[in-house]
């Protein structure tokens, strides 16, 4: 079974694994919580999925916080 996007292509968007699932798993919270997503069309019918496109489309970035401002 091949994932799309791939972790290779959603990489490119984003360098961390760790931020990309943390990103993906916030965002189908709020895809499951609104009933509303981003993406015409979605080729998941799973949220994680609809988020992890919506981070392959650029539709969903992020701001990382400044270690100093987390203190």
């Amino acid at each position: 079974m091949m994932l799309e996007p791939s972790i290779d292509q959603l990489q490119t968007k984003i360098n961390s694994k760790y931020t990309l699932v943390t990103l993906a798993a916030k965002r189908a919270r709020q895809i499951q919580e609104l009933k509303r997503h981003q993406i015409t069309n979605p080729k998941s019918a799973k949220n994680v999925g609809i988020a992890l496109e919506e981070i392959q489309a650029e539709k969903l970035t992020y701001i990382a916080a400044d270690v100093e401002e987390r203190r």
